[in-house]
């Protein structure tokens, strides 16, 4: 994360951090997607300020270091809990296909808090999306999260990151038309 902004103006006194999350998209009746956030791992302590939505933010030691042409990343959450290492060998840029805008372009995110559906615009650039190639994984944050182990080849892109990152005001998620 990249010169995070809150409210779209206030930056935050480190604002650039490393985020790590599991996600998954949800929509709303009235046809808004969004992000749905089942573990959120951040350097940062000043984000856990977010868990008053309902943002599942855990402080980790989280580290990024290039070995050539290699990233490597690893995390762990402070006091236990789920943990990763995994390599990835950026490639050629991506051709961006409708999956891709469906996987990597959510401008908003949701969350719940005292049984409220609440709904917090995210604005930044479009990823810059590049081929990668997995040369290590070892995780737990699927499991963790409560998903079931992923099986299968996955399906990987990278990203060099977006910024800046420009977080608006929560809202409870009404319908469109309704107040």
């Amino acid at each position: 994360m990249a010169s995070v902004k809150v409210l779209g103006v206030v930056p935050l006194p480190v604002s650039t951090f490393t985020e790590t999350n599991v996600r998954t998209s949800a929509r709303l009746p009235d046809g808004r997607n969004g992000l749905w956030f089942l573990s959120i791992d951040v350097s940062n302590p000043v984000m856990l300020a977010a868990r008053v939505i309902g943002a599942p933010y855990h402080v980790g030691n989280l580290k990024i270091r290039t070995d050539g042409p290699v990233i490597h990343y690893t995390g762990e959450r402070r006091g236990g809990g789920p943990r990763y290492r995994f390599a990835v060998r950026p490639g050629a840029p991506v051709e961006v296909t409708e999956l891709d805008v469906w996987l990597t372009s959510r401008w908003r995110s949701f969350t719940q808090r005292a049984g409220v559906l609440l709904d917090t615009p995210v604005e930044h650039e479009p990823w810059p999306l590049a081929r990668g190639t997995i040369i290590d994984l070892q995780e737990t944050l699927a499991t963790c999260a409560g998903l079931s182990a992923p099986v299968g080849e996955p399906v990987v892109h990278f990203s060099s990151g977006v910024g800046p990152v420009r977080l608006g005001a929560t809202r409870p998620a009404r319908a469109r038309g309704h107040r």
